[in-house]
């Protein structure tokens, strides 16, 4: 939690997408991190093969099918005519 608190008040860090990959599923905690700005929170599962699932799932999430804000990196490389 500290170190999203730091980078939602970094001018420079603020805008980076931050998901929040926890074992914690207290309802304070799921609470407190949206209120902090994070993107995602993602309860991670103890068994090792539906966790390495999980992460792949996080992964096509962010860089296939979310949006990224207009002139982010991802938006740029689209944007470039082949």
């Amino acid at each position: 939690m500290e170190v999203l608190e730091i980078i939602r008040t970094s001018e420079a860090l603020k805008s980076i997408p931050v998901v929040m990959l926890t074992s914690s599923r207290e309802e304070q905690d799921l609470i407190r991190s949206y209120a902090l700005g994070v993107n995602a929170y993602v309860v991670k599962p103890v068994e090792f093969n539906e966790f390495v699932q999980a992460i792949a799932d996080l992964g096509v999430f962010w860089a296939v099918l979310n949006e990224p804000p207009p002139g982010s990196m991802r938006a740029r490389r689209q944007s470039v005519p082949e």
